[in-house]
């Protein structure tokens, strides 16, 4: 893997330097460290002023659940964060139930329980608790986008997992359905050429962005 390709991923995701520090030099279970890795990917999609995940989602989200396994793993692994304080935990009563929420412990967290503790903040119902909205696989969005998932194609698609942004992946695919390009050597090339041009920061009418550096080779491959 490249160093640009290294720091892309980072770029992708802020982590509490002091807080995940701190924490990082204590976790010793393989298990914790993928939740906790996966809180905050999720936390930081997050727009409300406190930002936290109801265990629901933790249970929902896809990726987070092929990596621990099974519901026993998630609720050990959200156990030792919770006990070492990497993680903070408050039950509010929404909808005539109990809601299980998460955050991550750091000042905005702290006052977040603080008020819940208080009866500072409580929830009318439970369409007023923030979730996040249902995020398909990298596998379906390219049979609703592009095509016939194949074996081949499935594996191609994990290996970008591990070298681009899941955001990358989504709008390459995303813009090689738009210019009827439908095949995975074009979304890898739009990826590639993302990752050693750099990609336009300016959206297109809220769409995918459009790579630069249209010309010569490159040009003959984004019009055909």
């Amino acid at each position: 893997m490249s160093g640009s390709t290294t720091s892309q991923q980072l770029e992708a995701l802020q982590l509490p330097a002091m807080e995940f520090a701190a924490a990082l030099a204590a976790i010793d279970h393989l298990a914790e460290l993928k939740l906790a890795l996966r809180c905050l990917t999720m936390l930081q999609q997050k727009e409300a002023p406190y930002r936290y995940l109801r265990y629901d989602e933790l249970l929902a989200d896809e990726l987070l659940m092929r990596a621990l396994g099974t519901q026993d793993s998630l609720v050990d692994a959200l156990q030792r964060a919770i006990s070492r304080g990497l993680l903070l935990e408050a039950q509010v009563a929404a909808d005539g139930c109990m809601r299980r929420l998460i955050t991550w412990n750091d000042a905005d967290g702290r006052a977040w329980q603080r008020q819940i503790l208080a009866g500072e903040w409580q929830p009318a119902a439970a369409d007023e608790i923030e979730t996040l909205p249902p995020r398909p696989s990298l596998y379906a969005l390219y049979e609703d986008n592009l095509g016939l998932l194949t074996p081949m194609i499935a594996e191609s698609i994990r290996d970008a997992e591990s070298a681009y942004p899941r955001d990358w992946i989504e709008d390459a695919m995303r813009y090689a359905a738009q210019r009827n390009a439908r095949s995975w050597r074009y979304v890898h090339k739009v990826l590639e050429n993302w990752q050693q041009e750099g990609r336009s920061r300016e959206a297109d009418n809220g769409g995918p962005q459009k790579p630069r550096h249209q010309t010569g080779k490159w040009k003959h491959f984004i019009d055909s």
